[in-house]
């Protein structure tokens, strides 16, 4: 489609209203599913990185009671 003017393309032969709001619309629309899923992604980012340091606590302290175990049975009197 071809237009004799700046002022006929943005007419669009008289739709221009309802094609630039169709055109804002899905424009944001997809400004919100970009933001939406950068927030998520970032978010998900944050909970893996918490549920590591979690299991890494965890590690550390299932391995200093099982140390303190041997400690307590090496210590224990022979009969």
């Amino acid at each position: 489609m071809q237009f004799d003017s700046w002022q006929a393309f943005w007419a669009m032969g008289g739709y221009g209203f309802y094609v630039w709001l169709a055109f804002a619309v899905s424009l944001l629309a997809l400004i919100v599913l970009i933001g939406h899923s950068l927030i998520s992604r970032r978010n998900l980012v944050r909970l893996i990185g918490r549920e590591q340091q979690r299991l890494a606590r965890i590690k550390r302290s299932q391995a200093r009671r099982q140390t303190a175990d041997q400690f307590e049975v090496d210590d224990e009197p022979q009969t």
